[in-house]
């Protein structure tokens, strides 16, 4: 549960790291519009846009796949359990500060890892993911069409 919930966070514009409250809430009414058949995801009269969801979907795979690739790989570095190298990745990626004292114990690499988390949970998945893969085509936006007389 505290793993959980270290990895939402706290409420978008707040300080607080993990994924945000407003990510997994449209993560979780999309859900809700898919279990009932619903055409549109909505909330509060309002319908959310698919590239928002898309956004919520790429910000929740990307905190999930990094913690749990980060746990396995301090788990088979240090021997330790699973779930105790969760906790500490969730911690690390979400800037919680939170430990269960095994990380003073961990050797370099492990510890590094954690660091990575650590810069990527402050500066932003996705500002990290933007920053470094360069956009290959640009879509010039759609003008108006014009109807022409001709001849």
């Amino acid at each position: 549960m505290n793993i959980m919930l270290m990895l939402i966070g706290g409420a978008t514009g707040s300080t607080a790291g993990g994924m945000k409250l407003t990510t997994v809430a449209v993560l979780a009414i999309s859900a809700y519009s898919v279990l009932h058949r619903k055409k549109d995801a909505t909330a509060f009269g309002r319908r959310i846009g698919t590239g928002v969801i898309f956004d919520a979907a790429a910000i929740f795979s990307l905190y999930f796949v990094t913690c749990v690739i980060s746990a396995m790989a301090i788990s088979a570095i240090e021997g330790l359990p699973f779930l105790k190298c969760m906790f500490e990745t969730a911690s690390a990626v979400a800037t919680v500060g939170l430990t269960l004292g095994i990380t003073p114990h961990l050797s370099t690499l492990s510890q590094l890892i954690l660091i990575v988390l650590m810069f990527m949970g402050r500066v932003g998945g996705m500002t990290l993911v933007f920053a470094t893969i360069a956009r290959r085509h640009v879509v010039d936006p759609l003008k108006p069409e014009e109807k022409v007389q001709v001849g």
